[in-house]
């Protein structure tokens, strides 16, 4: 019974609004998820209240039975959604059904395409929840009590702009929610096809799902009922016994995702410390990854009874795109996020999980995990520089563009790039009477000779693979036939500072300090090497350019480039001066290092020229070309377009 006095009608949030459009327009073909999210909610519900009777017992003694029941009534063209679990009150109803409190919405929007598909897909990440309903039904009436409340509530929308909302009497405890059906939408009244749909998304709900009796009357709602799914939390059965299709429906259900997961891991742990885990990695990253404020985590439950929604406590940061439940049975039912940050039961949990995500990563196939790379690979650099324990299998995960393959698509790891290091040219295993070998072979063996006595792993820090490739810094790796790892994400720089080395091998960047390839210096290379300390050219450049940088020396990187600008072992990149700009800090002076190509034909010209003013015009250029080369803007940007247009009017004469 309703209270006329109490209604009120009220407009729906804006992006309330936005997002009932969104999902009646591009969900439409996958409409039966209606009753998947609706079945969640109330599972939901139940385990909240679970949770709150074992603080108070009273919550639950009218109706201790927990279970939710699908009704229908095909003459009047409604399914309803029926469970006792914790309900709502008046408040919670407009909050939790008119507006949408979920962070990052501005950013959920935007990322919108308007490609049907594709945002089918960003909304089924965002979660649709109670609003799907609106996919199928013309009406929705919500009736609900909170457990503990005297009075209930009624909130009706048509999900055009509006809802009302009032006080209603004699209601049990929990929510039942009517869809009444558009025309195109009444095969969910039928009996079997909502049973079909139940099994397929709600079998591993763990409380009874029930409707009335097959082969009865579906429409007496005093009916007797039976249960359609398997009431049994999945993550309590043994993995033999559970399907693959069975893990990724589970999947959706605590993720709200549409896709299918990238892999996932079934494992249960006895001994001093007992707990289950089911752990997902998805295949799309959410659109508010990089939101590290937003609530992440696990569902934790306790001996069966869930405690909380995204407990953070059990994944480092870097893996907050992993989705699943721990069920443990060491942890008190009382536990809160406070006492879990304290408890070492926790911190136990959270080290075995951590390497437990990181094998499975590790486990993927190429193609596989080239995808998760392509989603999560930013996030799992944070963990470089976040988790030291784990850093060498986290290396293991990375993956870069490389000079060995010239499609910037292609990835390769640091396994492989070590095991291209040092190739064997051993050619002892040829026949004796082999006359001469074929031109692939000879190509081969040199380039192997060339390798010989590489002994870092060498990598580029730039702003895209297009400015890294055409780097001068390449110059003599490229001459060498020496691999080169390109980096272009924006922490790159960062997360290196922390790396050190792989399997032995430090990592070496090519941008720094002075460059020592004698150990694999072709011998055309070694005939050219010039000592800088003889060369009184390299002072005349110096007393030009002064205090902008910190030496000026010959190179031993370029081989086609006139100069390169060259930074100190200890100084910061671009990438971290920008990342300390954004964040308003001062990043701290330094100069780079002027290296020139002395046979280079402009480097040889500058050597003749007698006109001093000339002289500092050109050398200028050279040093606010490579400053360009290096991805810097120019000190004076007037003053270089002078320089340039004077030389180019001399030349013109």
């Amino acid at each position: 019974m309703t209270d006329q006095a109490t209604a009120e009608t009220r407009g729906f949030q804006t992006e309330a609004r936005k997002l009932l459009h969104l999902m009646i327009n591009s969900l439409y073909s996958n409409r039966e998820i209606f009753l998947r999210e609706l079945i969640s909610n109330a599972s939901d519900a139940i385990d909240r209240l679970r949770f709150e009777g074992l603080k108070n017992e009273s919550l639950v003694a009218d109706d201790p039975e927990f279970k939710i029941v699908v009704e229908f009534d095909k003459d009047a063209g409604t399914v309803a959604i029926v469970d006792n679990g914790i309900g709502m009150s008046r408040d919670e109803a407009v909050a939790n059904l008119g507006t949408i409190a979920k962070s990052g919405t501005e950013e959920f929007f935007g990322a919108l395409t308007g490609d049907e598909q594709k945002d089918s897909a960003l909304i089924g990440q965002f979660g649709v929840g109670f609003y799907s309903s609106f996919i199928v039904a013309r009406e929705v009436e919500v009736l609900t009590r909170r457990a503990g409340d005297e009075t209930g509530t009624r909130w009706a929308s048509a999900g055009e702009e509006d809802f009302t909302v009032e006080d209603a009497a004699d209601l049990p405890r929990g929510t039942r929610v009517t869809l009444t059906l558009k025309d195109d939408a009444k095969e969910f009244v039928e009996g079997f096809r909502l049973r079909s749909v139940l099994r397929k998304y709600s079998d591993h709900v763990g409380v009874p799902v029930m409707m009335a009796k097959e082969g009865g009357d579906d429409d007496n709602k005093d009916g007797e009922l039976e249960t359609v799914n398997s009431a049994k939390a999945l993550w309590t059965r043994p993995r033999k016994d559970i399907s693959d299709d069975e893990y990724k429906e589970f999947y959706k259900h605590v993720s709200h995702d549409f896709d299918d997961p990238a892999g996932w891991s079934h494992n249960k742990v006895e001994g001093k410390l007992e707990y289950t885990s089911l752990l997902y990695i998805p295949k799309r990253a959410p659109f508010d990854l990089w939101n590290r404020e937003v609530p992440r985590g696990l569902k934790l439950y306790v001996q069966r009874v869930f405690i909380m929604d995204e407990a953070e406590q059990f994944l480092p940061l870097y893996l907050r795109f992993v989705r699943g439940v721990i069920d443990s049975s060491d942890l008190p039912l009382n536990v809160s996020r406070e006492l879990l940050q304290q408890d070492d039961r926790t911190r136990t949990i959270k080290n075995a999980l951590t390497k437990r995500v990181l094998d499975m990563l590790a486990k993927m196939d190429a193609e596989e995990y080239g995808e998760v790379w392509d989603e999560f690979g930013l996030v799992l650099k944070e963990g470089i520089g976040e988790d030291f324990a784990n850093k060498d299998d986290l290396l293991g995960l990375m993956r870069f563009a490389s000079t060995h393959d010239a499609d910037p698509a292609q990835r390769t790891s640091l396994k492989d790039y070590i095991g291209r290091m040092n190739p064997t040219a051993d050619s002892g295993d040829k026949a004796e009477d082999s006359d001469e070998e074929s031109a692939d072979e000879a190509e081969a063996e040199a380039e192997a000779e060339a390798k010989k006595g590489a002994n870092k792993i060498y990598y580029l820090i730039a702003d895209s693979d297009a400015a890294a490739r055409s780097s001068p810094h390449l110059e003599a790796f490229r001459a060498r036939g020496i691999e080169v790892l390109l980096l272009t994400d924006r922490i790159d720089e960062w997360w290196m500072s922390f790396a050190e080395e792989f399997d032995g091998v430090k990592f070496q960047d090519v941008t720094r300090g002075e460059l020592d390839l004698d150990d694999v210096e072709s011998t055309e290379a070694k005939d050219d090497k010039v000592e800088s300390e003889d060369e009184p050219l390299l002072k005349r450049i110096g007393d030009v350019l002064g205090d902008q940088v910190e030496s000026v020396r010959a190179s031993k990187r370029l081989t086609d480039s006139p100069a390169c600008l060259v930074l100190g072992e200890h100084d910061l990149g671009l990438q971290m001066r920008r990342i300390m700009e954004a964040t308003g800090q001062a990043a701290p002076d330094s100069k780079p290092h002027f290296e020139v190509n002395l046979g280079h034909p402009l480097v040889e010209r500058l050597g003749d020229e007698s006109d001093e003013d000339r002289f500092g015009d050109l050398v200028s250029i050279l040093f606010d070309q490579a400053s360009l080369a290096e991805g810097n803007s120019v000190a004076e940007p007037g003053a270089y377009v002078q320089r340039v247009n004077k030389l180019l009017v001399d030349l013109l004469r």
